[in-house]
């Protein structure tokens, strides 16, 4: 992602349309997401496509917060992204871009915080953090090694 403010990458030992189906599944992303606590379509959404909207409710040191989340890419085996959205402003964009290679893929994952400068202090409040950027590295990197852990005993068990 252009300009992000958090990246991380992992190899996985599976398939790219096997995680990029537990990405896409955002229903499931609390299994192997560091920080997210539940998730749910909204508007008769079921699975994910361009412009289709998610509910993501969050955790952090007792501290809990939702967002509305629009996808925004969703390319099986390839990429799935959303924007972030929250109190009726964009606050940040994410990406999982799955390239394949010998015995499974590599995943990047990646973020571009969007909260407007005026509105950060309030925002690393809200959540907990004094360095959101440097939080969402740290979470990233626990949610990669989730992801992996969940995709590589799946394939295990196909």
């Amino acid at each position: 992602m252009e300009n992000a403010n958090a990246e991380a990458s992992i190899d996985i030992d599976a398939p790219p349309e096997l995680v990029y189906d537990l990405i896409a599944d955002v229903t499931t992303m609390p299994e192997w997401a560091a920080e997210t606590h539940r998730c749910r379509w909204l508007g008769g959404a079921t699975e994910a496509v361009v412009g289709a909207k998610f509910r993501g409710s969050n955790r952090h040191k007792g501290r809990r917060w939702s967002t509305t989340c629009t996808v925004t890419a969703a390319e099986r085996g390839r990429r799935f992204a959303f924007d972030v959205g929250g109190l009726g402003i964009r606050t940040a964009e994410w990406e999982y871009v799955i390239e394949p290679r010998e015995g499974g893929c590599r995943v990047t994952e990646s973020t571009r915080r969007l909260v407007p400068a005026v509105f950060v202090k309030v925002s690393n409040w809200l959540v907990g953090v004094r360095d959101r950027d440097a939080h969402n590295r740290a979470n990233i990197e626990r949610t990669l090694a989730g992801l992996k852990r969940h995709a590589e005993a799946r394939a295990v068990s196909r």
